[in-house]
């Protein structure tokens, strides 16, 4: 059996010295870049929820506008954008039920949540809340996969 040799007369090849160092350094880049990775694909999937919640605000406008009132479910209106994969639906919380008509109620105000479902890279259950102004900050989002934060 041959050994391949180089000119100078040493074996070629890695160390073992040389790989343990190099499977170390790859450990630390992954202790690090790996939380990061989950926290930024988190990130995207609120940003979905967001967008989403952005979108129904949007058509509660169009619908108010309409017909003097606020929609009492997703169904009267006229959005276009699927529900996110990632989050499950609350149900419309109409303000101002307290001894008026639900019609006469819907005038007032609105909420909608996106609840997480699933695993969700550590974060656990949290949900999304907007309201005809927009984001509550009510809302139980982690400040570091919230899109609307620095």
């Amino acid at each position: 059996m041959r050994t391949c040799v180089s000119s100078s007369g040493r074996n070629k090849g890695f160390t073992l010295v040389e790989l343990a160092v190099v499977i170390v350094i790859i450990g630390v880049l992954s202790a690090f870049g790996v939380p990061r990775f989950r926290q930024a694909v988190e990130r995207s999937k609120a940003g979905e929820a967001f967008a989403y919640l952005k979108a129904f605000q949007s058509a509660q406008e169009r619908f108010l506008s309409r017909s003097g009132r606020y929609a009492l479910s997703r169904y009267e209106l006229d959005i276009s954008v699927p529900i996110p994969k990632y989050f499950s639906l609350g149900p419309i919380i109409i303000d101002g039920v307290d001894g008026e008509s639900y019609e006469s109620a819907a005038e007032d105000g609105w909420q909608l949540s996106l609840i997480r479902k699933g695993p969700s890279a550590g974060y656990g259950a949290y949900t999304i809340t907007f309201s005809q102004e927009g984001f509550l900050n009510s809302s139980n989002i982690p400040a570091e996969i919230n899109p609307m934060s620095n």
